[in-house]
């Protein structure tokens, strides 16, 4: 019985030596699965989208390219299972866009940037001191109009947001409800060429009036407190979909802010990876991974300013993702080891 014994035990140990995965989580979980990620149409929302999609890839998944999509058109074709996630939810800015009934069929998961969504309107430094610009109630005055009218149509001329974006419908409520539109002219154009254009403008020494939203390159390029300033809103008047975070909208703290605390007039938004339902019950390896998936402000601003001076091919999107899984090594490999085991 005691050689038995010794022969069963010996025959154990070289059965977990010679199978190890037995005994360990499967480093590939996803494998045989196809996921269909999409991602927004701004790209400084590309670089974690990236970096997500290349955790899939880690864990086993055969990760599609992704589709650029608006706003409501992500949420629908979300809702419908005809892409998996994205990692370019804002809420509670978002909230309007999403489908009736959307919640049966998705889900945010976990906080890319918890409170990191930061929106707002900002006014050439110079400008706010020459004229003492406090607010858009400002722009009413002839004389500020008149600096900020670049095309003669009598207006002041604001780089805001294109069709389809969150923000576009939050700046034409503020049109409506300060009485703007015969003052401001919001610029709707691709935000990247009207941001561009905008910096243009400002070194060579003309005002500029812009929206803009954190984490974004514009404050790395145009430093609020030093070269631009941000801006009240009249009063606080949230839109129905604002109005349970009304209390959100104004915000002491802000650098480079004409009051504190400062009217925004944007909600502080949580940026979230939104998943199918139906993809996190099947995976719970991804569905782990966006739980613990976060990045910190100051390098999704780093990577957004690395694309503005003209690092934005996809290539060297992907370049600055691996950089950055890099830097983060020890952290990557616990995220990942943590979604291994979440699919045992």
């Amino acid at each position: 019985m005691k050689y038995a014994a010794k022969t069963i035990i010996a025959a154990i140990v070289c059965l977990a030596i010679a199978s190890p995965a037995i005994y360990a989580a499967d480093a590939k979980p996803g494998k045989g699965v196809t996921v269909k990620p999409a991602r927004a149409t701004w790209n400084t929302g590309f670089f974690q989208e990236a970096i997500v999609r290349k955790a899939l890839v880690e864990l086993g998944y055969d990760v599609e390219a992704p589709k650029d999509l608006q706003n409501p058109i992500f949420y629908k074709s979300l809702a419908m299972g005809d892409v998996d996630y994205w990692t370019n939810g804002w809420f509670p800015m978002h909230n309007s866009q999403l489908p009736k009934n959307f919640y049966d069929d998705a889900e945010k998961v976990g906080y890319v940037v918890k409170a990191g969504g930061l929106q707002g309107y900002l006014v050439s430094k110079k400008e706010v001191e020459k004229f003492d610009i406090k607010s858009l109630n400002d722009f009413k005055r002839k004389e500020v109009k008149k600096a900020f009218d670049a095309n003669g149509d009598g207006k002041a001329d604001l780089t805001a947001c294109p069709p389809g974006w969150g923000c576009e419908t939050v700046i034409a409520h503020h049109m409506e409800v300060y009485d703007l539109k015969d003052h401001i002219n919001p610029v709707k154009a691709s935000y990247e060429a009207g941001m561009a254009s905008t910096l243009g403008r400002y070194k060579s020494g003309e005002p500029i009036f812009f929206y803009t939203w954190a984490p974004n390159w514009t404050i790395f390029k145009l430093k609020p407190a030093e070269d631009v300033m941000w801006i009240n809103v009249p009063e606080i008047i949230p839109k129905d979909t604002q109005k349970d975070f009304a209390d959100k909208m104004t915000v002491s703290g802000v650098e480079g802010a004409v009051s504190d605390p400062i009217k925004l007039g944007f909600v502080v938004n949580d940026i979230q990876i939104v998943a199918n339902k139906k993809f996190l019950a099947k995976n719970p390896a991804a569905k782990k991974f966006f739980e613990l998936f976060k990045l910190e402000l100051i390098d999704i601003n780093a990577q957004n300013t690395k694309m503005n001076e003209g690092e934005k091919s996809e290539k060297d999107i992907e370049r600055h993702a691996n950089a950055w899984i890099k830097d983060n090594q020890d952290k990557w490999n616990e995220w990942l080891d943590a979604a291994r085991k979440a699919a045992q």
